[in-house]
C-alpha cells in the first residue's frame, strides 16, 4: 500500500468516525478531511477544483435557487396548505400519500429536485398533523431513490450504466425494461418504510431532542429566518418559477442538456426576469449541503485517484470467478451496495459496469443480470447520509445523526439486496 493510499484510508475512517460520534458540523468534518488529503498530496488541487465545480454541485445550487423562487412566490405555501388539509383529513394516510406521490414522480424526474421541493412541504404537512418531520424526511429521500430505480430515466446512474454498456457492445435497455425488478424492490422498500418509520421518529427524538421551533426551522430549504409559513401567492411569479422548474427537469429528462445546464439556465432566467432578486437567490442556497457534498466528493475522488477503488474492484473479480452465476450476482450486488455508500453513484457506475460485463463473459453467462444489478445497487444506498445526494439533503434539513441512517437505512439495504438478487435472475436469466 502506498503512502497516499494509507492517508486516504485514514482520512476516510476519521471522517466516518467523527460523523458517527457527532463531533462537529458534518460539512466542516468533510472539508477537514478534504484539506488533509490536499495538504498531504493524496489528491491534487485540480481534483479539488473539479469537486467544487462538479455538475452535481452546480445542479443542486441552481435547483435550490429555483425552489426558493417558488417558495418566495407563495406556491409552496399553497401546496403545503393543501397537503396539511389532506393530512388533517386523512391523518398519517394523507402524509404517506404525499411521500409516495414523490416516489412515483421520481421514476420519471430527477429525484434531487423532487426532494428539494418536497422536503419543506412534507415538513409542513407533518407539523400540521402533529407529527415530527424527522419521521418522514428520511423516508422521502429513500422513496425517491427507490422510485428512480424503476425506469431507465429515473436516475442518472441507470442512464450512465446503460450508455457504458452500449458502448461496450450490449444492446442497451428500453425505458421500462428494468421496471419489473425496480418495482419489486421499490414495493418491498415502501412496505418497510410504512412499517418502521414510527420507530425512526422515536429514535430521532430520543437521541437528539430539540425545541419544536428549531426543528421546524431547520427542515426548510431556504434560510429559516426569512421563511414565512403564510406567504401571499404571487400568481405570475409562481407560474413562471414552476414553468422554469418543469422546463429544466423536462429538458434534462429528454436528453437536450444535462440537469446541471438546464437548472443553471433556469436559475439565471429567474434572476434576470426579476422573479427572484439576486440577494434572495443567495439566501436560497444551502451552503451546508453543498459544502458537505463537495467534501465527500473529494474523498471519493481520492479513493479513485490513489488506486484504492481499482484495487478493490480487481479483488472482487478474483473472488467471484469460482462461484456459480447466482452467488456471483449476489456478492456482486452486495459489493456494489458497499461501494455506493463510500463513492458517488456515478463513480460506482464507471468502475463496476466494465467489471460486470467482464465477469459475465468470464463465467460464460449473459451480462444483462450483472448490468441490472449495477443499476439497482448503484443507486440504492441508504445506510449513510452520503450514499446518495438526496440523503445528504435531508441529513442537514432534518438534523439527523449519522447513526440514524445506519439504524434505519441498513435494514433497507439488506432488504433491497435480497429482493434484487432474487428478482433479477427471474426477469433477466443468466
Amino acid at each position: 500500500m502506498t503512502l497516499a493510499q494509507a492517508i486516504t484510508l485514514a482520512v476516510l475512517a476519521g471522517v466516518v468516525i467523527a460523523l458517527i460520534v457527532d463531533k462537529g458540523r458534518p460539512e466542516v468534518v468533510a472539508l477537514l478531511g478534504a484539506a488533509v488529503l490536499l495538504m498531504t498530496g493524496a489528491i491534487k488541487p485540480r481534483e479539488v477544483q473539479s469537486a467544487f465545480a462538479s455538475p452535481a454541485i452546480i445542479a443542486l445550487a441552481s435547483l435550490f435557487v429555483i425552489s426558493y423562487a417558488m417558495e418566495r412566490s407563495g406556491l409552496l405555501d399553497l401546496v403545503a396548505r393543501g397537503g396539511v388539509r389532506l393530512g388533517r383529513a386523512l391523518g398519517r394516510l394523507g402524509m404517506w400519500i404525499v411521500v409516495l406521490t414523490c416516489g412515483g414522480a421520481s421514476a420519471f424526474l430527477n429525484n434531487s429536485p423532487i426532494v428539494i421541493l418536497a422536503a419543506p412541504v412534507v415538513s409542513d404537512v407533518a407539523r400540521g398533523i402533529g407529527e415530527p418531520p424527522k419521521r418522514y424526511l428520511m423516508p422521502l429521500s429513500y422513496i425517491t431513490v427507490l422510485g428512480g430505480c424503476c425506469t431507465l430515466i429515473g436516475t442518472s446512474t441507470n442512464l450512465l450504466v446503460n450508455d457504458m454498456a452500449r458502448a461496450a457492445g450490449h444492446p442497451g435497455f428500453g425505458i421500462f425494461e428494468i421496471a419489473p425488478v425496480g418495482l419489486a424492490i421499490a414495493a418491498a422498500g415502501a412496505i418497510y418504510l410504512l412499517l418502521f418509520s414510527n420507530h425512526l421518529g422515536r429514535d430521532a427524538e430520543a437521541t437528539e431532542p430539540r425545541p419544536a421551533a428549531t426543528l421546524a426551522d431547520t427542515a426548510n430549504v431556504g434560510r429559516a429566518d426569512i421563511f414565512a409559513p403564510e406567504r401571499p401567492l404571487h400568481p405570475w411569479r409562481a407560474a413562471f418559477s414552476l414553468a422554469t422548474f418543469i422546463a429544466a427537469v423536462g429538458l434534462a429528462a429528454a436528453g437536450v442538456a444535462p440537469i446541471a445546464a438546464t437548472a443553471f439556465a433556469g436559475a439565471v432566467v429567474l434572476i434576470a426576469t426579476g422573479v427572484i432578486e439576486p440577494d434572495e437567490a443567495y439566501a436560497g442556497l444551502r451552503p451546508d449541503v453543498l459544502l458537505l457534498i463537495a467534501g465527500m466528493v473529494i474523498i471519493g475522488l481520492a479513493l479513485e485517484q490513489t488506486g484504492l477503488a481499482e484495487t478493490a474492484t480487481r479483488a472482487l473479480s478474483q473472488l467471484l470467478l469460482p462461484l456459480s452465476p447466482f452467488w456471483a450476482l449476489v456478492i456482486f450486488y452486495g459489493a456494489t451496495l458497499i461501494l455506493t455508500e463510500i463513492l458517488s453513484n456515478a463513480t460506482v457506475a464507471v468502475l463496476l459496469t466494465p467489471v460486470a460485463m467482464a465477469l459475465a463473459e468470464t463465467i460464460g453467462v449473459s451480462s444483462t443480470p450483472f448490468i441490472v444489478a449495477t443499476m439497482m445497487a448503484g443507486s440504492a444506498a441508504f445506510a449513510t447520509p452520503f450514499g446518495y445526494q438526496t440523503n445528504t439533503i435531508v441529513y442537514r434539513m432534518g438534523q439527523y445523526r449519522y447513526l440514524d441512517f445506519v439504524r434505519f437505512g441498513l435494514p433497507l439495504n439488506l432488504l433491497t439486496w435480497l429482493v434484487g438478487s432474487l428478482t433479477i435472475p427471474i426477469w433477466f436469466p443468466f
